[in-house]
């Protein structure tokens, strides 16, 4: 940014005065998943007091990768064609009271896919576990902590190998009873917050916290001559920033009112646990959890801007979104949730194995219910 082209603070009160709140950074667009339809079946099951339903992963194109995802939002159905953003825990939309998130994320942590299908097998003492019965039980598992639900049986899915009920409940009491609280729900990809900060010149603008799952990412830095970004915690002039890290601007106290942009981009890794919910409130789909780590390429920016020394500091708008990964152009249809409640909705169903199991395409209508 060249002298010139700064905004005093006067043209910004005035702005501010004429047009409401500054408006979020233009610099960067936050970058969404894909919902791209079932990545892998499971067998069926009925969790008691509701309906039949399918199990299965899902596809969530994040650009550089499909990454696999469970559903945490059992009442919820998924829309076709849906775009999501990665979220936090604490604004999670769906149904269900997430009374115990952090168990959701053991059981994440220490079953299919993240955990082999062998080491499974030793694990919970079960030799004869197969894939699909581990994702059905690992499926189960996860909705008895994120909707308190039990499971009650297992129907076969005449498209896999037979299964076995024993086995996929002896599972899933495994992952229930072992089941442990994390202290903490993974980072995002990343995350700079606030969106934008001001002060006065002669102070340190600003206190931009960090959250990344990169082990280090670069900083850039625009703006006028003198201006420094630094670690808030020692005062330092820092180039590059970590997960936790909170970093502010050091402006010259003789400095004329100004702005900076301070850019951020970085190879992160959506880290398995990290909740993704519908970008579109007004089209409820149902909330999916990362089920594997998957590599990203995300980007942030963040804005300053401040008074000469003595002045007002200009204002701040909200906070724009976090970020998450990019998304492709394909698109898929969902097939999941409580079939007999999306026959009745009439949603779309597809026959497997000569009609004996119905998987339940929960479209757009019957996501609603």
């Amino acid at each position: 940014m060249n002298a010139p082209a700064l905004r005093p603070a006067l043209a910004v009160l005035a702005a501010a005065l004429l047009l409401g709140p500054l408006a979020a950074p233009a610099a960067a667009e936050p970058v969404r998943g894909r919902y791209t339809g079932v990545d892998e079946h499971g067998h069926g099951i009925v969790m008691r007091g509701e309906e039949f339903t399918t199990t299965a992963t899902f596809g969530l194109d994040l650009g550089d990768r499909v990454l696999p995802t469970y559903c945490i939002d059992f009442r919820t159905g998924i829309v076709a064609d849906a775009r999501y953003v990665e979220d936090d825990w604490a604004d999670y939309p769906g149904e269900g009271d997430f009374g115990e998130p952090g168990r959701v994320h053991w059981i994440l942590m220490n079953s299919y896919p993240v955990v082999e299908i062998g080491d499974l097998r030793e694990e919970s003492g079960i030799p004869g576990l197969t894939r699909d019965e581990a994702l059905t039980a690992t499926q189960a598992a996860v909705w008895h902590f994120s909707n308190g639900l039990d499971l009650e049986s297992v129907e076969q899915n005449p498209d896999l190998p037979a299964v076995s009920q024993d086995e996929v409940v002896g599972l899933y009491e495994h992952l229930v009873g072992s089941a442990e609280e994390l202290p903490d729900e993974p980072p995002s990809a990343l995350s700079v917050s606030p969106a934008q900060a001001s002060g006065l010149a002669g102070e340190t603008v600003g206190g931009f916290t960090v959250e990344t799952s990169a082990g280090s990412v670069p900083v850039e830095l625009d703006a006028p001559a003198g201006v420094e970004v630094v670690d808030l915690a020692t005062g330092e002039p820092v180039t590059s920033v970590a997960d936790g890290d909170r970093i502010g601007l050091s402006v010259p106290a003789d400095a004329a009112a100004g702005e900076a942009e301070l850019s951020f981009t970085a190879e992160a890794t959506v880290l398995t646990g990290r909740l993704f919910k519908g970008e579109d409130p007004d089209e409820p789909t149902q909330t999916l959890i990362a089920a594997a780590d998957g590599a990203v390429t995300v980007s942030r920016t963040v804005t300053a801007a401040w008074d000469r020394e003595g002045g007002t500091p200009p204002p701040v708008a909200d906070p724009s979104p976090s970020p998450v990964a990019a998304a492709a152009d394909d698109r898929g249809l969902a097939l999941t949730g409580p079939a007999v409640a999306a026959l009745a909705a009439g949603g779309a169903v597809l026959l497997l194995g000569g009609g004996a199991f119905v998987l339940a395409a929960r479209r757009r209508g019957t996501a609603q219910e």
